[in-house]
């Protein structure tokens, strides 16, 4: 027998201990590159023929260490005998004693991972003093909104706000969080408490607080957190004006827009935002200053045309957008404005009451301001009859007026009127303001209209909730309401 076939039959029936004891010098050829395989010794055209070793195979599995280096591997360690396509297989899977030690050096020189700075952030709040932890909280919870981690941040801010600590900045701070997220009503108790413990003295709380009573349609107590702001900075505080200027552009109130947002750019020319407001405002409604021809200004004003084409004509037929008075008029309209938004309600109604008698006895803007300090004195008979004036002649110009008459009605305990003018407000101002589906909801509960208050309060949960916006006692209520619905006999 040929001696070549001979030892190849040999090769062929090595006992399992033979392959054991290859193993370890077949590994680092099996995870080698393909230059190791050309070191072999040639075998017959039907050994080449065999099912190929893994290293060779596309479909192989990638190392998870570092192979050995094809230039570390002797050719004559594999040249004494090869092992079967098993056997290199068994070796692919088995690591040699060379390929443990580097696994173990790699692990040791792995880099540590670093430290979480949210946890780092919670350790340090369980060791801080009462005022470092209520920064602490705050800094955490920016982190864990950037970390896309908002319940946890949530209930991070609502822990902070429940303390007692003498922190009002701390709690503005916490406010503007809270608004960021989408609390209004967390935010705007916030805010409160900073302005609480400042003793009213927090023009910046005032403004955001204010800011967030606008988006939410609480537009009275917008105005007054507004008011409040100005009044504190001596009415020189352009962002409050700028603000401010957006409340009466919502309610329709154009010329008192327009006096806000130039105040504002008195204080501050480069506000941009003001100055882009008055830009879209110029084609609004604004009150002009009639040239004077005649030296009775009064005769002028109540004969010519000029000064009556809003007391004379409907909202739908209104010949111009602009409303005309005398300057003497127009002095007593400025005054009567000073003293409402400083708190001199009585002196604010004379001036108006004297701008009233010079256009005839009807101004719309007039009488519309004017039932504003007349609610805040509680002389509601007497708003009642300039709202009904505004509205009946000008409703569609300044929708506005069916709101204060809700609202007068409501007092006076005239349930149903209320209804009617709340209809009409949320009819005129839709999504613009949700509020108003409020009011219609809470005077149709008193009637004992369950059915009607649900379907308003349904409404209005919707809309805000459109707009991003999320109460914590609206599903309280929409499930009272709920009760109250299945309560009434079929």
């Amino acid at each position: 027998m040929n001696k070549a076939v001979f030892t190849l039959l040999i090769a062929s029936i090595v006992v399992p201990s033979a392959l054991s004891q290859s193993t370890s010098s077949n590994t680092k050829e099996v995870t080698g590159s393909k230059s190791t395989s050309t070191n072999r010794t040639r075998t017959t055209a039907k050994q080449q023929s065999a099912k190929p070793a893994p290293s060779e195979s596309p479909s192989a599995p990638v190392e998870t260490e570092k192979a050995p280096q094809p230039t570390e591997t002797k050719p004559e360690a594999t040249s004494k005998t090869e092992a079967t396509p098993k056997a290199a297989d068994k070796a692919a899977t088995t690591p040699s004693d060379e390929t443990k030690a580097a696994t173990t050096d790699e692990k040791i020189a792995e880099p540590e991972t670093p430290a979480d700075p949210i946890d780092e952030l919670r350790g340090k709040i369980e060791s801080a003093t009462e005022v470092e932890k209520l920064r602490l909280q705050l800094k955490l919870a920016d982190q864990l909104v950037t970390a896309g981690r908002q319940p946890e941040a949530m209930t991070e801010l609502i822990q902070a706000a429940a303390t007692d600590i003498f922190d009002p900045t701390s709690f503005y701070n916490i406010g503007n969080s809270f608004a960021r997220l989408g609390a209004p009503d967390a935010a705007i108790n916030a805010y409160r408490k900073a302005i609480d413990q400042r003793k009213g003295n927090y023009s910046r709380a005032y403004n955001n607080m204010g800011v967030i009573l606008l988006r939410s349609g609480r537009w009275d107590e917008a105005q007054q957190a507004f008011l409040s702001a100005l009044k504190i900075e001596s009415f020189r505080y352009a962002e409050a004006s700028y603000n401010l200027g957006r409340l009466y552009a919502a309610q329709g109130q154009n010329d008192l827009a327009t006096r806000e947002w130039r105040r504002a750019l008195s204080v501050d020319p480069r506000h941009s935002a003001a100055a882009e407001a008055l830009t879209r405002n110029s084609n609004g409604e604004t009150i002009v200053v009639e040239p004077r021809t005649t030296s009775d200004p009064k005769s002028k004003s109540t004969s010519s045309g000029k000064a009556q084409p809003v007391s004379n004509a409907s909202a739908s037929a209104r010949p111009t957008k602009n409303l005309t008075i005398d300057q003497l008029s127009f002095d007593y309209l400025q005054r009567a404005r000073n003293s409402s938004e400083r708190g001199k309600n009585s002196d604010a109604i004379d001036n108006y009451r004297r701008l009233i008698g010079r256009q005839g006895g009807y101004f719309a803007p007039a009488n519309l301001e004017m039932s504003y300090a007349l609610i805040t004195l509680k002389r509601y008979d007497e708003a009642l009859t300039n709202l009904l004036q505004v509205a009946n002649r000008d409703g569609e110009r300044y929708p506005i007026s069916h709101y204060h008459l809700a609202r007068v009605y409501e007092i006076k305990g005239d349930l149903k009127q209320a209804e009617q003018e709340f209809t009409a407000a949320s009819t005129a101002y839709g999504s613009e303001n949700s509020q108003f589906l409020l009011d219609l909801s809470r005077v149709r509960e008193k009637q004992g209209n369950y059915k009607g208050a649900l379907e308003a309060m349904e409404q209005y949960v919707n809309q805000v909730e459109a707009k991003g916006l999320k109460y914590n006692w609206s599903d309280e209520r929409l499930s009272t309401l709920r009760q109250k619905v299945a309560a009434v006999p079929k």
